[in-house]
């Protein structure tokens, strides 16, 4: 049994590599997964074909694979605005049109990858499977549109129909035969035109309506048997077209809504009175003593780990270090000819240490700040973190790179003075930000790790830690690196899980910060000045940051991990 970090580190690497595929079959390099969907650049594409959606955490990497062959094809083949034009709008007739478009452009595959058609004839069979024991099929709207998709699918592909349901359906498929016969010999003989083709699927997606529609009419106005609750449940995520409202577990699942009040507000973000905002040292909020023995708890755990900090500042010098050039050597046995040897070649023909070569030095012209979540889910892995960057910040300083260690939290639980000093108005619709945000700097670039390094304790005081307003913390620290003048910005987020404030919450909708972050992360991710980078502590944070690493720090700080953060850190155009 897979823990909920394992899950999500195994989704991230799965999406990685399934991002990779697409990408090279389609030669777009804006494809991507965030959150378990695919995106092309900052756009969500959709996938309706039921038999494509898989979760990369649990299924195996065969389905997942064929899920991006299936979307490569879907994009290549596949012109989406004349789909779109002819996609019928009741929803039963819509998902059987959208499923027989997506078999369209599966029989399209090329002969030569001979692989990608086994993929996809192994994930339709196992998605049968599992719709066949999950107990869809037996009610009466499940087997006719199980039914159906074994009919076409055998129809297209000229492959049998699963074995294991071949007697289960045969009688609805013969009752399916002479309505059906005309379109099903057209879908076959017309798979490589799409607008002949849709002729057809449309007269299959109509024939099903049809049936669907008299079956339920039957079924209300019998009370002795009425629709199967879990049969409409099954559907329902069928059937689910909206592109922005799906619920997987996890933390996409709490990400994939849209903030009807954000929207609203035509995405304009508001913060209702900034006048209790704090920005402060944190090291000035804990007395020097409890100071003192947070910095030894570190010092402990760092000489436990183990962690090679000369190997990670070489890692990291390799992926931040460009070479700069640093004056010349000389007494080389080729390069430029150095004048002021020239008697030497008159005086010694044989020596021919006469030449000179430009030398160069690697120099991290670069800025890292590390931004930490400082929300109550966060105590469990504070200290965890704690080591983790005072590890980065040394390493990095060994390569010459500036370090800034910065965190956010709420001045207060449910809102403080912002939310009593709007409850006092009258409180008045859409305030947008009800919390006092308290944003916190252990360690700003201009001081050395060594003078900071009691102030990088302050991570462990249990009392900083309230409630997230993320999206604001991301433009604030942004707008800090902006003001540097290294050639390279890399903003690392350190985080548990979506946004959250209470207060916020409550005044507008669940989504409204989650929705702000993201806006925020687009932004300066279009401008380009700043690279955000998002470190997941056991959650995947692919919903709000295109770069991102999912990490158990359960297991202890393994050089292996601080190898994967490097590879983040380094991955200048990853993903």
């Amino acid at each position: 049994m897979r823990t909920a970090q394992q899950r999500a580190k195994r989704q991230q690497k799965v999406e990685e590599l399934c991002a990779a595929t697409l990408r090279a079959l389609t030669g777009d390099a804006r494809l991507h997964y965030r959150g378990r969907r695919l995106y092309a650049g900052e756009r969500a594409l959709p996938q309706h074909a039921p038999h494509l959606r898989v979760d990369p955490a649990e299924d195996d990497f065969g389905d997942c694979r064929a899920a991006a062959d299936g979307a490569a094809l879907r994009l290549l083949h596949s012109d989406a605005a004349l789909h779109r034009s002819l996609c019928p709008d009741d929803p039963v007739e819509r998902l059987v049109f959208e499923l027989l478009e997506q078999l369209r452009v599966e029989t399209l595959a090329p002969g030569e990858m001979a692989g990608m058609g086994a993929n996809l004839r192994r994930r339709f069979e196992n998605w049968s499977r599992a719709f066949y024991r999950s107990g869809l099929t037996e009610g009466s709207v499940g087997i006719l549109l199980y039914t159906v998709a074994q009919m076409c699918w055998s129809r297209l592909t000229a492959h049998r129909v699963l074995e294991e349901t071949e007697d289960y359906i045969e009688s609805t498929r013969m009752s399916l035969v002479s309505a059906m016969g005309t379109a099903l010999a057209g879908i076959r003989r017309h798979r490589g035109d799409q607008r002949a083709f849709a002729s057809h699927a449309l007269a299959i997606a109509r024939i099903v309506g049809e049936q669907v529609r008299a079956a339920r009419a039957e079924s209300e106005g019998d009370e002795d048997e009425p629709i199967d609750q879990d049969e409409k449940r099954g559907f329902a995520l069928l059937l689910d077209f909206d592109d922005g409202n799906e619920t997987d577990d996890g933390i996409a699942a709490a990400t994939t809504g849209t903030s009807k009040a954000f929207e609203d507000a035509a995405l304009t973000y508001r913060v209702y009175t900034t006048r209790y905002d704090t920005e402060v040292a944190a090291a000035s909020l804990v007395r020097r003593t409890l100071l003192r023995e947070y910095r030894e708890r570190i010092d402990r755990r760092i000489a436990e780990q183990g962690v090679n900090l000369p190997r990670l500042g070489r890692m990291l010098a390799a992926v931040l270090a460009t070479p700069v050039r640093d004056g010349w050597r000389f007494g080389e046995e080729e390069g430029h000819i150095d004048g002021r040897r020239l008697a030497q070649v008159i005086s010694s023909p044989a020596e021919r240490r006469v030449f000179r070569q430009e030398r160069f030095v690697a120099r991290s012209d670069c800025v890292v700040s590390f931004l930490v979540d400082c929300s109550g889910s966060m105590k469990t892995h504070v200290e965890s973190v704690a080591v983790m960057l005072d590890l980065l910040i040394r390493a990095l300083e060994m390569t010459g790179a500036r370090t800034e260690l910065l965190g956010f939290t709420t001045g207060a639980w449910n809102g403080g003075r912002a939310y009593r000093e709007w409850m006092s108005h009258g409180r008045p619709p859409h305030p947008g930000r009800l919390n006092v945000v308290c944003h916190m700097v252990f360690k700003d670039a201009e001081r050395a790790w060594r003078r900071a390094r009691s102030d990088i304790a302050a991570l462990l005081k249990a009392d900083l830690f309230r409630e997230g307003i993320d999206g604001e913390a991301v433009d604030w620290a942004c707008n800090r690196l902006l003001a540097r003048p290294e050639a390279r910005r890399i903003l690392v987020v350190i985080s548990d899980g979506c946004p959250s404030d209470s207060a916020t919450g409550l005044a507008n909708d669940a989504f409204y910060l989650d929705n702000h972050l993201k806006d925020v992360v687009a932004r300066h991710e279009r401008q380009g000045a700043v690279e955000i980078l998002g470190l997941g502590v056991g959650l995947d944070l692919s919903p709000f940051y295109r770069r991102n690493l999912a990490t158990d720090m359960t297991q202890g700080l393994e050089n292996d991990l601080f190898g994967e953060i490097v590879q983040l850190i380094g991955g200048r155009h990853r993903r």
